[in-house]
């Protein structure tokens, strides 16, 4: 196995100092969708409730869909 010698050792160091960082990065990401969508004035309030769930329960992945569907694309929301 690679891991059971000393050699392995640097990979699998190296291996979980990506994950650190990777994870990091995502909370990063998440916390700042979060503040964008409290800060963010959405045409009702209801909007804006849906959203933090998605995002709070949606975890990284909801953070990521709500930067794709409304930080890139509609910067006042869905409603019209």
């Amino acid at each position: 196995m690679l891991f059971d010698s000393w050699w392995g050792f640097p990979f699998l160091a190296a291996g979980f100092g990506i994950m650190m960082i990777a994870g990091i990065l995502l909370f990063a990401f998440w916390i700042w969708m979060i503040v964008d969508c409290a800060k963010r004035n959405f045409k009702n309030l209801t909007e804006k409730i849906i959203w933090l769930v998605v995002i709070v329960v949606g975890g990284w992945i909801g953070a990521l869909v709500y930067f794709i569907v409304i930080r890139n694309i509609k910067h006042k929301g869905l409603v019209a």
